[in-house]
């Protein structure tokens, strides 16, 4: 399956995308995820996460630019693909930031595209692209906020509320109509990532859905094959 997967900072995404990704592997799935849209990019060095925070403007946009247009190739070339943030985010964190002199965000310059994204992954008739809004209570955000902040934070406490009611608006004007909330209010991630699964399960393709029903074992295991059928065996 295909999810991109939007909402304010500290929702939840990475940890879900994490616990899928390893969900996925388990059942010999190949997987591509892509969590690095929030500015600076976490996948980079520590280094080069400093160093591009201070990058001018112009140089972040265009950066932005190029990886959220790349990954609509991704999109359609993978099966099981995992995108965090993409265009959506973008659209709500310069919009909301962009002209903050304290954010490391850069103003908003091309809006009118977010539309074009869509559509060209929509022209692909893909059977299976699905966008997950990830949210969770005020209070919830907060306290991840406090217990646990990121280095680069984005999103201001003050700000919850209004950062919230701009990824609804932004996902109620996304195209993608197949698409599902996920609160993850007061629920262990493993039970987040239940949900998703069970939120999902109406837009499975016959092969996802083979692929959930798999019976995997606990620990490690070797694949093998009796009379013609694939079993999971646990080793040793």
């Amino acid at each position: 399956m295909r999810f991109v997967f939007v909402g304010i900072e500290y929702a939840g995404k990475s940890t879900i995308v994490n616990l899928l990704q390893d969900y996925y592997r388990r059942r010999g799935r190949r997987v591509h995820g892509d969590d690095h849209f929030t500015i600076p990019d976490a996948s980079l060095s520590p280094e080069s996460r400093a160093q591009s925070v201070e990058y001018p403007n112009d140089v972040k946009e265009r950066n932005q630019r190029m990886q959220i247009h790349y990954h609509i190739e991704i999109i359609r070339n993978y099966e099981n693909v995992f995108i965090v943030g993409w265009h959506l985010e973008e659209a709500v964190y310069t919009a909301m930031y962009g002209d903050d002199p304290d954010s490391h965000y850069y103003p908003n310059y091309h809006y009118g595209f977010q539309r074009q994204y869509e559509v060209k992954v929509l022209e692909c008739r893909l059977p299976d692209v699905v966008l997950v809004h990830v949210t969770a209570s005020d209070d919830s955000i907060r306290q991840r906020m406090r217990s646990a902040a990121h280095e680069y934070q984005v999103v201001k406490e003050e700000d919850i509320a209004e950062v919230k009611r701009r990824f609804d608006e932004e996902v109620d004007q996304c195209l993608f109509k197949e698409r599902v909330l996920l609160d993850t209010t007061g629920k262990t991630p493993e039970q987040s990532l239940d949900e998703l699964l069970l939120l999902t399960e109406p837009f499975a393709t016959p092969g996802e859905i083979a692929v959930r029903s798999m019976p995997v074992p606990d620990g490690d295991f070797d694949v093998v094959y009796e009379n013609g059928i694939r079993k999971m065996v646990p080793k040793g």
